[in-house]
């Protein structure tokens, strides 16, 4: 058995002990935090896109409840008729508007694999 009296020395490295492979991948504080896109200003974002797919998801949303309270019969007694063809409708208008601001939001917040270039152009 070793004696207990063992002195251990710290060894002399410039880069703090660490591997190449190391410090790429050990995670930071900083890593954990959302990141921000560098170099986006206000003038980058698509005003008139989030603008459109507001009120794409707006129009969407009244024409879904539109169409549920009339299969309903809350509003009047015509049925399915024309109870089916307002929900198409709406559900059609709703879910590009519903997309487009999850994506201008996470473009927002800077998460990684989103951007304001996921937006349609209204440039002409």
């Amino acid at each position: 058995m070793p004696s207990g009296k063992v002195r251990y020395a710290k060894l002399p490295s410039p880069d703090g002990g660490h591997i190449n492979s190391q410090k790429e991948t050990s995670p930071a504080k900083e890593s954990l935090k959302p990141k921000r896109c560098p170099g986006k200003s206000r003038t980058d974002i698509p005003f008139k896109a989030i603008a459109c797919a507001f009120s794409q998801f707006l129009v969407g949303a009244f024409l879904i409840i539109t169409g549920c309270l009339l299969l309903a019969g809350c509003i009047s007694k015509v049925g399915a008729n024309r109870a089916f063809p307002v929900l198409t409708v709406g559900i059609l208008v709703f879910l590009p508007g519903f997309y487009y601001l999850i994506v201008a939001y996470r473009a927002y917040r800077g998460c990684p694999g989103c951007s304001f270039r996921d937006l349609p152009d209204f440039d002409y």
